[in-house]
């Protein structure tokens, strides 16, 4: 069964990807045949009757733009193209074997015919490099498999075609201006090529995220041009130089200095904008001086006898004064204050927030956003409460205020984290604030709200028997009820209920848990109802909080948060409280009854992607020390129906600093020494 499993799937590439697996096995038997997949094909005896280039032309062997196609000049190229096989497979898969036929083949011929008359041109002037390259011959297929791969990325979705394309297009001019040969300038044709033909690639308005990006792998790309002149000669077409001396230390820290730089850049910060354009404007200065000092003595400027460390000095400022024509017209992206305010207005206070949590009501996590360590943002009358963690904006819930007002919300404090340099996200939110956030956001389901609708409901029939028999059993037992705040409660209760909650830590490993689950200090608000069950013998076998939630002026619901039981104390102690408190709340006439969702805890369809295994196996790796799915699984005896709760956010490229920040969030307490011990005991019960 597993070989008939593999033919099929062999077959299936086969028929998607004809065109691609036909050159790969062709250049194999080319090698094999010429003997270049272990000698360099480029010594043989034939390699001036199959090679292209201006000479060949020139000699009037006009069928080498078509076999030279074929050969590859070393053994080390045939490992190398591998990667450009797969793009042009994807190609391929995405839009056609003809497409990427008539790609490759249009990017093979153009690049090799477009760079022999290039050179033909540019040989005749005083230009040294173009001299040069005009007596070079090449081989191989990789101007049609640059275009390829050109294509490809065209193909990519946004915002991951733009990055891809900035990385691609930086590579491309490093190798070219610093390196500079043949195959070299017949790369770029191939690529440009693409771009003057592929209407998908027009430029088009990018957001200041994406410019910080483009700034960022600029410098990088003259950073390397800087730091490839100590450790390698440069021969590229603007000039020659040897490597300069110096030191591994001096490329280490030339290397940091750069990197520092470049990353304050995506993060929007001015100062390393100010440095950068600095550094342009130094560079603009030198080639003016260096311009001059060659006017001033007769020499006759960048040609073959001029000083070749003098035009690669050109060369590079020339670059960096480019570049710097478009740090100067994204200069708004670089104003990033990353402790400044993100509202419109001054931030509210807790009291306000929850004024207005009454006045206009909010989702069954609306009130965690009044415990401490919540920031608020305000626009109008809406508000976002979120923290700042790991260069994030991890804002809880939904947006608060009037609906009308929320998607408008969404928006601002999108733009608003964005400009101060921070990744914005919504933890937890619902549909409302999916439709909201702007288009090409990604999203991941993170719980399951479980909400019980209060009016009529009755525990009868067999699907509610295991809360039926725990409130009878209580009764039977002397099991008291009682639904209270806890500053109500005497000190010899509030007593036993931090005993109950403290064990309940001990035994963890880790401290209690924030940001959606909440401690005995968010119980203590007044507005926060705590339910009891009391022994005959006057001790509390276990306690509930519930959250108030707003709706229409009034409460029209609660959303449990804490649940802790005693040790050795009665059995069904949540299912009695739970059913007890669904019980009250209904009678006075409260609309539903959220039990939480359950992080970690979604089941996803088999098909669901790498984010839903990478969730899969969180959760398996927390599960010993928190139980969400078991907690998950008790919730289903109140059958509940459930609402999806997303993790709202830009594109994967803010899923590490996410993470880290969900994790600071929900641990802001947890030591490395505690991470690690419930690691080892995490190891040691999996074993």
């Amino acid at each position: 069964m597993a070989e008939k499993t593999f033919a099929t799937r062999s077959l299936s590439v086969v028929r998607r990807v004809p065109v691609s697996l036909s050159l790969g096995g062709a250049l194999l038997l080319v090698g094999l045949l010429s003997g270049g997949l272990w000698r360099p094909f480029a010594d043989s005896d034939l390699y001036d009757t199959v090679a292209y280039g201006f000479p060949a032309l020139q000699a009037g062997r006009w069928w080498t733009p078509i076999t030279g196609t074929f050969f590859v000049s070393a053994p080390w190229i045939y490992a190398a193209g591998i990667p450009l096989l797969a793009a042009m497979a994807f190609l391929e898969a995405r839009r056609g074997s003809r497409a990427a036929a008539t790609t490759f083949a249009a990017g093979q011929l153009f690049s090799v015919l477009a760079a022999s008359a290039f050179l033909w041109g540019a040989s005749l002037l005083p230009w040294q490099w173009a001299q040069e390259q005009a007596t070079a011959l090449d081989v191989g297929p990789s101007g049609g498999l640059f275009a390829c791969l050109a294509a490809a990325l065209a193909l990519l979705p946004s915002p991951w075609r733009l990055r891809a394309w900035t990385v691609f297009l930086a590579v491309l001019a490093v190798s070219f201006f610093y390196y500079g040969s043949l195959p070299d300038l017949e790369h770029v044709l191939a690529v440009l090529l693409v771009l003057a033909v592929d209407r998908s690639l027009r430029p088009q308005r990018v957001s200041v995220r994406e410019q910080r990006l483009v700034a960022f792998v600029v410098l990088c790309a003259l950073g390397a041009i800087e730091i490839l002149g100590y450790v390698a000669p440069m021969t590229g077409p603007f000039g020659y130089s040897a490597a300069a001396a110096g030191s591994w230390i001096d490329v280490a820290v030339n290397t940091v200095v750069v990197l520092v730089v470049a990353t304050a850049l995506r993060r929007g910060r001015r100062w390393a904008w100010i440095i950068v354009i600095v550094y342009c404007a130094l560079n603009l200065l030198l080639v003016v001086l260096v311009v001059g000092i060659l006017l001033l003595s007769g020499a006759p400027g960048i040609e073959a006898e001029a000083d070749a460390d003098i035009s690669s000095v050109l060369a590079s400022s020339a670059l960096w004064i480019v570049a710097s024509v478009y740090f100067v017209l994204v200069r708004a992206a670089f104003r990033a204050r990353p402790r400044a305010a993100l509202g419109d207005a001054p931030a509210p206070t807790v009291d306000e927030v929850k004024q207005e949590l009454r006045a206009s009501g909010g989702g069954t996590l609306s009130w965690m956003t009044t415990w401490e360590g919540m920031s608020y943002a305000r626009f109008d009358r809406g508000m976002v409460a979120y923290q700042r963690r790991s260069g994030v904006a991890l804002a809880l819930g939904d947006p608060l205020g009037p609906p009308e007002s929320r998607a408008a919300t969404v928006r601002a404090f999108v733009d608003r984290a964005e400009a101060a340099g921070l990744a914005p996200c919504f933890f937890s939110a619902g549909a409302a604030t999916l439709a909201a956030v702007p288009a090409g956001w990604r999203s991941i389901v993170v719980a399951d709200d479980t909400v019980v609708d209060l009016p009529g409901l009755q525990f009868t029939g067999k699907a509610w028997g295991a809360v039926r028999t725990s409130l009878n059993r209580a009764e039977r037992e002397g099991m008291t009820f009682r639904l209270s705040r806890l500053g109500d409660e005497t000190w010899g209760v509030r007593q036993q209920l931090r005993a109950i909650s403290e064990s309940w830590v001990g035994d963890k490993g880790l401290p209690e848990m924030g940001f959606t689950l909440g401690t005995l200090h968010e119980a203590s608000d007044p507005e926060v109802r705590v339910a009891l069950a009391v022994s005959p013998a006057g001790d509390v076998d276990g306690f509930l909080s519930w959250l108030p939630v707003y709706g229409e002026g009034a409460i029209r619901g609660w959303t449990l948060d804490l649940m802790r039981r005693r040790d050795g104390g009665f059995g069904p102690v949540m299912e009695f409280l739970i059913g007890a408190s669904a019980r009250q709340f209904s009678a006075e006439g409260a609309q539903v009854m959220s039990l939480s969702g359950a992080p970690l805890a979604h089941e996803y369809p088999a098909d669901a992607g790498v984010i839903a295994d990478l969730q899969r196996r969180l959760a398996d790796l927390l599960e010993p020390v928190y139980g969400f799915s078991s907690l998950h699984r008790f919730k289903q005896k109140f059958h509940p129906r459930y609402e999806t709760m997303y993790l709202l956010y830009r594109d994967e490229a803010d899923l590490t600093r996410i993470g880290a920040a969900l994790t600071r969030a929900f641990l802001p307490h947890a030591t490395i020494r505690q991470f690690a011990a419930a690691g080892v005991d995490l190891v040691r019960q999996e074993n």
